[in-house]
């Protein structure tokens, strides 16, 4: 009769250290919740998010796979312009009408609307760059700031800076041959890439300041010396309504591009950055975006 009891409590207390055991393993009621954040699934053919501070990968799907980047491209073509030296922001561009003519030919494009003989600063050509995305603003800024005595040699000397810039971050899978995305079959980046090129244009308090502002009016000098108020330009990221704590940076898309999104967010002091590219519609892209920035955050 000892010997039953004796053997009842060993078996109860065995089956107290399996079941103890079995919670430390799987961090029952302990550790889980803090480390059980799992890697979304997104419809992106690639994505990429890591921490702005220090670098560190965050997610990765097909990070280094080149695909067309669509008007993407546009962050590098402000970053180029945010580089020059002695730059005043409030110098005036003439808007010619090859820059009109552009978006006529290729009827895709999207644009600022500007008007043919307006004087734009070069301020207002970079919200008119990122947040409608126009490809006008994009011509205008190539034609500004390349150098050369024509208009070709002018935008062929400015894509080289582009590609120059992405050679200086030491980007081996990025090259450039548009100033807006609207390319001739060798304008491709990669997630990472994109990623990287963005980190850099954040650091710059200008390029901020134009990503995260929803909407803009640009106030322009007319051909005949009156002021022009332009449509308000609606930023096309829809991260910056949706998303808390959302601060940029850019959407993308095109036939070969699909629907692609650059995107970057604070929270706690703690900022996220990433890129999702060819997804399937504005819709999932935004959902993809926001999946990666609440894994990035939650990492």
């Amino acid at each position: 009769m000892i010997t039953g009891i004796k053997g009842t409590r060993l078996r109860r207390a065995a089956a107290v250290a399996v079941t103890t055991g079995a919670m430390l393993a799987t961090g029952a009621l302990t550790v889980a919740p803090a480390q059980a954040a799992t890697a979304p699934t997104i419809a992106a053919k690639g994505g990429y998010v890591m921490n702005n501070a220090t670098g560190k990968s965050l997610y990765t799907k097909a990070a280094d796979t080149r695909r067309s980047t669509g008007s993407t491209t546009k962050i590098m073509t402000a970053l180029v312009v945010l580089k020059q030296p002695n730059l005043n922001l409030d110098s005036k561009v003439t808007i010619q009408k090859a820059y009109s003519d552009y978006i006529v030919d290729n009827n895709w494009a999207s644009n600022a609307k500007l008007i043919v003989g307006d004087k734009v600063t070069v301020r207002q050509l970079l919200y008119g760059l990122m947040l409608p995305s126009g490809c006008d603003a994009a011509y205008a800024l190539a034609d500004k700031f390349g150098s050369g005595s024509t208009r070709a040699a002018r935008v062929k000397s400015f894509i080289g800076k582009m590609n120059t810039t992405a050679k200086d971050l030491g980007l081996k899978n990025t090259h450039f041959d548009s100033f807006d995305g609207i390319g001739k079959g060798s304008n491709y980046s990669t997630p990472r890439d994109l990623t990287k090129i963005a980190s850099s244009a954040m650091k710059n308090s200008t390029f901020r300041t134009v990503v995260k502002t929803k909407k803009y009016t640009a106030k322009t000098t007319t051909k005949s010396g009156g002021t022009r108020t332009m449509a308000p330009w609606e930023n096309t990221n829809p991260l910056l309504a949706s998303y808390t704590g959302a601060i940029g940076v850019k959407t993308g898309s095109g036939p070969e591009a699909k629907y692609c999104l650059v995107f970057a967010a604070t929270r706690n002091g703690k900022t996220v950055i990433g890129t999702v590219l060819a997804s399937t519609n504005a819709t999932t892209r935004k959902s993809d975006a926001t999946k990666l920035l609440n894994y990035g955050f939650a990492k």
